[in-house]
């Protein structure tokens, strides 16, 4: 799964990296974005690109009750184009959700160690991810989820499965307002290359999803 990310980059180097040409509403650096939170994402809406903020935890737009989006923060990549909660947004309402790192907790002898995880040859990326609005009879919600995949030989010592990241040269052909068939946008998926990663131990520090700072990020020596 994927839990707790970061997001550090300056507004202009996302600006400039997605092809963004409004400025972000609210934008400021995060090291430990964790569920239920605002998340940075970007869609297509049919004549440009828009980056803007979402709830972390999909609520899709049929269900009766919001809270159900903190059991909805992941789907499994494998299965998304046939569950009713995702089948139709693998179709029309893809996403990219902007990272620079994610973390993830390593089983050891001694507990669980929580590890930070990056690309070794660009420091910001996107996960795919798939989002949907809410409309209640007071409220109106954006919210998304992240896609995960099982997890490749580096990732497998330190976990079972991972976020799909998206390579750069696929980002605008996932999120073009084109209806896919639900199979279509799977092979999609399936079919991407995974850039190499790199990872260190940090403190459990990051564990609160309260904590917020670079003591998230610091290396154990």
């Amino acid at each position: 799964m994927c839990g707790r990310y970061t997001l550090l980059a300056e507004e202009a180097e996302i600006l400039r990296e997605f092809g963004i040409e409004s400025q972000i509403d609210g934008y400021e650096p995060r090291y430990n974005v964790a569920p239920g939170q605002k998340v940075l994402a970007v869609i297509h809406d049919g004549n440009k690109k828009r980056a803007g903020y979402m709830k972390w935890g999909l609520v899709p737009s049929w269900s009766k009750d919001p809270k159900v989006g903190y059991k909805m923060i992941n789907a499994r990549s494998e299965t998304a184009h046939e569950k009713p909660s995702y089948k139709r947004l693998m179709s029309q309402k893809r996403c990219l959700i902007l990272a620079d790192s994610f973390y993830e907790w390593q089983k050891t002898k001694s507990g669980k160690r929580p590890v930070r995880i990056k690309l070794e040859d660009r420091s910001l990326f996107a996960f795919a991810g798939l989002w949907d609005q809410w409309g209640g009879e007071e409220e109106s919600l954006f919210t998304c989820t992240i896609l995960t995949q099982e997890a490749n030989e580096f990732m497998k010592p330190i976990h079972d499965r991972m976020p799909v990241i998206m390579p750069r040269k696929k980002q605008e052909e996932w999120i073009e307002p084109i209806k896919w068939n639900p199979v279509e946008a799977k092979q999609f998926v399936d079919q991407l290359t995974m850039d190499d990663l790199h990872a260190y131990e940090v403190s459990d520090y990051v564990n609160s999803a309260k904590n917020e700072g670079p003591d998230c990020i610091h290396p154990i020596a």
